[in-house]
């Protein structure tokens, strides 16, 4: 596969420079190429602040030495090295010609951003695009490469999984993200992983996780958000919440996926081309019928 990375650290370095005024076409003119890929109506700008990107109506002092941090370390080229490991392991798996990647500067001042996302996120589900969004701190600069990979992941299941908005389930939702962390655990190490799987720990992570295996099979994607970003997200959103913690869709998902790959001897890079049901069939029959722990 080819990865397309676009040199958006020059332009954001190059977009800081300018006056005040002149940002928000200079930030519409980096993000264009991916407009197509976007499903939702509305400008460009308003999505940006609305997903915790950086200001471009506000002057900030920390904006252009984050930026120059990241040209420094090179994240960038570390996507690129990731994303290129990360095809090879999957390679027996039917993958896209190309992919283009945008990341994009995260807003320090955002609530939700820092202190619910952990200071990073990305998306994987649009075709032929992959998109980052972070603030570069001591915590998360190392880890950019590997939240590109965790979306990489999700690019390569649903070319091989079925991907329809409207039949897609809580399960498959929740399955997808532990799954995209367990192939980041097994290519890069624990050390590697996002800090959601691990946001949510004892009774509130059994609490979700029953919440979670009683909505294990509604459909349709205007459902399955809430019980994997949980009831923050869905308050910011206008959403009704679901009782879910934020993130433990991502606990509850890995805690899944770790014991289906138990149970089946399955291998990450096997499960990634099977949809959620058919991995949870597979694990309740060699179970014979056992209860799963948690459950």
């Amino acid at each position: 596969m080819e990865f397309i990375v676009h040199d958006t650290l020059t332009a954001m370095a190059g977009l800081l420079a300018q006056p005040l005024d002149r940002r928000p076409g200079a930030l519409r003119e980096m993000l264009e190429p991916m407009r197509p890929a976007i499903p939702m109506p509305g400008d460009l700008i308003d999505m940006h602040h609305g997903g915790g990107g950086f200001r471009v109506d506000a002057e900030d002092p920390r904006y252009l030495p984050a930026v120059q941090r990241m040209i420094d370390a090179d994240v960038l080229g570390q996507v690129r090295r990731e994303l290129t490991r990360a095809s090879e392991a999957l390679s027996g798996a039917k993958q896209q010609d190309s992919l283009r990647v945008m990341f994009v500067l995260g807003n320090p001042d955002s609530e939700h951003l820092m202190k619910v996302g952990g200071g990073y996120y990305g998306m994987g589900t649009s075709p032929g695009w992959l998109y980052v969004l972070a603030w570069p701190s001591d915590e998360v600069i190392g880890r950019i490469a590997h939240c590109a990979v965790h979306e990489f992941h999700h690019n390569v299941r649903y070319t091989n999984v079925e991907w329809n908005p409207a039949t897609w389930s809580v399960g498959e939702h929740v399955v997808s993200e532990g799954l995209a962390e367990a192939f980041v655990r097994e290519l890069s190490g624990p050390e590697a992983m996002g800090p959601w799987s691990s946001m949510v720990t004892g009774e509130a992570l059994e609490e979700a996780h029953r919440l979670i295996m009683d909505a294990f099979g509604l459909v349709g994607m205007q459902h399955t958000s809430a019980y994997v970003l949980g009831d923050t997200a869905m308050r910011n959103f206008g959403q009704e919440p679901r009782g879910i913690p934020d993130m433990a869709g991502y606990g509850v998902g890995l805690r899944l996926v770790d014991r289906v790959l138990a149970a089946t001897g399955l291998s990450v890079e096997e499960a990634t081309l099977l949809p959620a049901a058919e991995l949870m069939r597979r694990a309740d029959e060699a179970r014979q019928g056992e209860t799963w722990p948690g459950a």
